[in-house]
This record gives structure tokens, sequence and C-alpha cells, in this order.
């Protein structure tokens, strides 16, 4: 049995991510959390990462005179891959100091997402404006690498090193289509009934294909309603991951390092350490679907819930039956009903622990003291 606080007891997470998803997964887990994985895409088999990650060090070691990004997704996965292994922070310097040639505005957009800037775009977007620049200003002698997303370019890479660069290519892994993609879509409808209480990503590519699946179910309003009133934490794994979520107009979240161990730690911070009302009996933390009293989850039916929920709104603040029949399950007008799902909840928690207190003529109200 684990010995962590199982301080997000009652929680249910979803992680988007095919990679490492196991790894971020059993990290929540073990703090109680019940988890979810829906890969938003797959990865293609077919591209060496381990290569390119002994390129990106045989960049940090040796050092490169010009770097060319293709594609901004493409940049991005370069970003997630060696963010995976450590090495994101000594690139972004090493890039810092190195001229930057980027194919079009989305790889230049790429760029300054993660505090770069490109020293010459190719308004083009094409792969020769690219190389007649280069040789214009001339490469010979020099280290060029270039970013591809997918399938390299022969041609820019053999004209480059016609002109005298040593050409080293990066050739980012490939995303494919999502390997449930019922699941996928099933995901986003859940997302927008309430039924998660974060959303976790670690690849921006991933992250847009989350927002794509938000709008072909039509709840891309329902969800961002539910973020902005903070029933749903929406965490990336660093800027870049966020990137297209801001973009959306969705309040994201990331650490401040951008380390997988930091994305779990803000999880729990967010929704364990610092969530929750103190009560008589008590830490409470209301979940999406669960409660929890020093994250021990509470037996609840949807009435209770409810219940505590509502009262939860203004801890200690007294409300009237009416105001709580009106958030209970079901269409009953009976004020009776509040009385029952009071009693209940009280023979859930036992006379040990108060949780919620009569007021005479008046209502109800969460005991805090």
């Amino acid at each position: 049995m684990s010995e962590l606080a199982p301080v997000l007891a009652g929680s249910h997470l979803l992680v988007t991510a095919q990679r490492r998803s196991d790894e971020l997964a059993g990290a929540l887990t073990r703090r109680g959390a019940r988890v979810r994985v829906t890969p938003m895409l797959g990865v293609e088999s077919g591209i060496d990462e381990p290569a390119l990650i002994a390129a990106t060090r045989s960049l940090l070691a040796d050092g490169v005179d010009t770097v060319v990004v293709t594609t901004a997704i493409g940049f991005r996965g370069w970003c997630e891959a060696v963010d995976a292994v450590g090495l994101l922070d000594e690139l972004l310097t090493v890039l810092g100091s190195t001229r930057l040639v980027a194919r079009g505005p989305k790889a230049r957009g790429a760029l300054q997402a993660v505090g770069l800037r490109a020293d010459w775009v190719a308004e083009s977007e094409t792969s020769s404006e690219i190389v007649d620049f280069l040789l214009s200003e001339g490469v010979a002698g020099e280290r060029v690498a270039i970013q591809h997303h997918g399938a390299g370019d022969p041609s820019l890479e053999r004209r480059l090193a016609e002109g005298g660069a040593v050409v080293v290519p990066l050739e980012v892994y490939r995303w494919g289509p999502a390997p449930d993609p019922a699941a996928v879509d099933q995901s986003a409808l859940d997302c927008a009934a309430g039924v998660f209480d974060a959303v976790l990503f670690t690849s921006a590519p991933a992250a847009l294909a989350w927002l794509d699946a938000l709008s072909r179910q039509g709840v891309s309003e329902i969800v961002s309603e539910r973020i902005s009133r903070g029933e749903l934490l929406v965490a990336a794994v660093g800027p870049v991951t966020g990137d297209p979520l801001i973009g959306a107009g969705f309040l994201a979240r990331w650490p401040e390092r951008s380390r997988m161990g930091a994305l779990v730690r803000l999880v729990i911070s967010e929704l364990g350490e610092a969530a929750g009302v103190e009560t008589a009996a008590g830490r409470l933390r209301l979940r999406a679907s669960a409660a929890t009293l020093d994250n021990e989850v509470l037996p609840l039916a949807p009435s209770g819930l409810a219940l505590l929920r509502r009262l939860a709104r203004r801890p200690g603040e007294v409300v009237a039956k009416e105001a709580l029949l009106d958030v209970l399950p079901g269409t009953s007008d009976d004020p009776h009903t509040v009385e029952v799902t009071v009693a209940r909840l009280r023979d859930v928690l036992g006379a040990s622990r108060p949780l919620v207190r009569t007021v005479i003529k008046r209502g109800y109200q969460l005991q805090i003291s």
C-alpha cells in the first residue's frame, strides 16, 4: 500500500497523453485519484526518438550555427521530447544564442511561445526560400540543424550540404490518429457533463485534438464555462503545451518548470492540498462526482452531494430549505425532501462528525467551527 497521503481521493482525472501516460497516471493514482487515460492522438511508429535525443545532445555539446524550424507542431514536439529527458532548459539557452530561421509565421509563433525570436522568416513558407536565403548568406563550414516533423526534406538538406554546410537533421515523431476515436469524443462529452475534475496535457498536438473534439461535439462553450467557474482544472506540462488552450480562450494552468513531476505537484496543489473547506468535522473536498472528508470518500447519494455542494459555496452561511430544494435532483417541491437528505447525510457521517447544522426556522449551514 502506498504511504503517500491520498489527497486526490474522490477525484476523477482525464490524461490525454499516449507517451508516458502510465507514468503520469501512476503518480496520480498513488495519491488517490481515479484516472482515465484517453490518448487524443497516436504516435506512429518509424520515428527514432532516441536518435532525436542523441542529435539534440550533440547540438548541445558541439554547438550549432543555425537552426531551421520548419513547422510549429514539429518544434513543439521537439521541445516536448527533450523536456521528457530534462534537456529543455539547456536547449532553449543554446537556441537563444543561435541564428533561428522559421518557415512561416506559425513556426515563428512557436519560437515566440518559448521566449525565442526568429532571426529570419520565410513568409512563403517554402523550403526553397529558406535555402536561397541561407546560401546567399553563406553556410560553408557551418553546422545547420533542420527540425523536421514527419518525413524529412531531402532537397533542403542536399542543397545546404552542397553549399558546404554540415547538416544535422532532427526528425520529430509523427502524430497519427487517436487509437480510439470514439473514446476521444466521449471524453469531450464527459468533460461537459462534469465527470472530470481535471484534464491533463503533455503535448500541444493533443491539446489541439481535444479542442477539435469539443468542437465536434458542440460542447466547447459548456466546457469553457466549467473551467471559468473552477469546476474543471485544465493543466498542461508547460507553456508550449498550454499555448493552444490559451489561444482558444481556455484558462489553463502549468507549473513554472516544464516537468512531468511538476505537473503532478500542480494537480496535487490545486485539487488536494489547497482545495476544500475546513469544517468542524474535518477538511471537506468536493469533487466532480464525490466528496471527501479528511481524504476519506463519503458514500453519498447524488442528493447528499448536491446539498453539500450548495452549502459549501459560502461556508457558514445559512441556506433556506427552498434554496436547497432547488439544487436537489428530481422534481420534488416538498421541503421535507431536504430534511430527509440532511438526515441521511448525518447517518453517513455519524454523530462524531458534525458537518451540517440546523438553524431553526431559517435552514441549514455548513458547520465550520
